[in-house]
């Protein structure tokens, strides 16, 4: 018998939308805040507009970029 494991959604505040915000801006790119969602171990970025094209990008709980897919 497996037991369930209990999901952990983690919300989005005011400060770290300015910190993923701020790592953006460093990287050249934007992002709709409603196209941040929090993950398990992260977030998830979708549609995230930079100089050189569009990119669905995935940051870890200290906000390291993990996955960077262009679109």
């Amino acid at each position: 018998m497996l037991a369930a494991t209990p999901v952990i959604a983690q919300e989005t505040d005011q400060a770290t939308l300015d910190r993923i915000n701020a790592l953006l801006a460093g990287m050249q790119c934007e992002v709709d805040p409603a196209n941040i969602e929090p993950e398990d171990a992260g977030w998830e970025l979708d549609d995230v507009f930079c100089a050189d094209g569009q990119y669905d990008i995935k940051l870890d709980a200290d906000l390291n970029v993990t996955e960077r897919r262009k679109e």
